[in-house]
């Protein structure tokens, strides 16, 4: 293996189809971060994250700043010895987790393509299509059943539908969705926007319009864990934890509180290797597992795609951020198909 000569980083700056509204705010770009790694071999790793500041505590500027430092911390370092340079840069920085998740993608990315393997043959898989969900933002009841009827038109058979704002604007919103979309599988996520009570009258008013929904994400606020617990313990509906769970031992914390039933993963809040501990700890505590992600291009979604194909652990696969971009770094097909390829992730972005 080589020595990484270069480190550069720039913003990516992506527009979006249309505003996208979640309890926690409207998003109406894609202010994301580059960042390039380049070996004495002329290999060329790429990473993206993807700061959303409710979420991830970071700016694109204060992510920008943060992944240009790691230079000092990898220039002239060997690419094999990742793992360490993973936790050195961890250590360094704490906390900006979109930062890191794009300087960890362009070293992983780059250490597979100097040995020309897939990024899914480092957690022991190959390269295989995944098939994501598509999220409906919070929209009105009539918006959201159009949209769902278009996503059904191209092929997707899992929704996931925002909601949190207003309980009973979100069962109307479902509801409408419910009608046109009879046979595709329905997840919510609250982004923290309900309480205990409001959850479980949720769950009662799909029940009682013989709606199924197969999971409830973070109904409560991130770091009420004994809401979660109370939530699980109150309702049918599986319950899940999002934004509760950034670092492995959080998700330690759920597992012994017996607060959720799926715990969904990002790597945009956790980073690859870390993610992966996550999967084992899941898998020994008998959970269901969920990835999701922020709003990625193509270099984010397909190194979590590597991710699902080369552990097989994930129940639900939610990496459709991409396709509620304008634009992307490299052609793609709108539907519910991700086709990954290598080596590493497989994206040279276009931009």
């Amino acid at each position: 293996m080589s020595i990484i000569t270069r480190v550069s980083v720039e913003a990516l700056n992506l527009s979006m189809n249309e505003p996208f509204e979640i309890s926690l705010g409207t998003q109406y770009e894609a202010a994301n971060v580059l960042v390039t790694i380049e070996t004495e071999s002329g290999t060329i790793g790429y990473g993206e994250g993807s700061p959303i500041a409710p979420v991830t505590g970071e700016t694109q500027t204060t992510a920008l700043a943060v992944a240009g430092e790691t230079a000092s911390l990898l220039e002239g370092e060997e690419i094999g010895d990742y793992r360490r340079l993973i936790e050195r840069v961890r250590a360094t920085f704490p906390g900006m987790v979109s930062a890191l998740f794009a300087v960890e993608t362009a070293l992983l990315d780059a250490y597979c393509r100097e040995r020309e393997i897939p990024l899914a043959a480092l957690f022991g898989g190959t390269v295989q299509p995944v098939t994501t969900d598509l999220t409906i933002p919070i929209l009105s009841p009539e918006e959201a059943a159009s949209t769902a009827s278009r996503a059904i038109e191209n092929g997707f058979e899992h929704l996931k539908i925002k909601t949190g704002n207003d309980v009973n604007g979100d069962i109307e919103r479902i509801a409408a969705i419910h009608q046109v979309a009879e046979d595709a599988e329905l997840k919510v996520d609250a982004n923290q926007g309900w309480s205990v009570k409001e959850t479980v009258y949720f769950a009662s008013q799909m029940r009682s319009r013989e709606i199924d929904i197969a999971l409830i994400e973070q109904p409560v606020p991130k770091t009420d864990i004994s809401g979660l617990s109370l939530a699980r313990e109150s309702v049918s509906t599986p319950i899940a934890a999002d934004e509760s769970i950034f670092t492995p031992a959080d998700a330690l914390r759920v597992v012994r509180e017996n607060a959720v039933d799926v715990i969904n993963v990002k790597l945009g809040k956790s980073g690859i290797l870390a993610v992966a501990d996550i999967v084992a700890i899941a898998k020994a505590a008998d959970l269901e597992l969920m990835i999701g992600c922020m709003l990625e291009s193509a270099i984010g979604i397909h190194t979590s795609a590597h991710l699902v194909a080369g552990t097989g652990a994930f129940n639900y696969v939610d990496l459709d951020g991409n396709l509620l971009l304008a634009e992307d770094v490299i052609e793609r097909k709108y539907g519910p198909r991700i086709d990954i390829k290598g080596a590493g992730h497989g994206v040279v972005p276009q931009v």
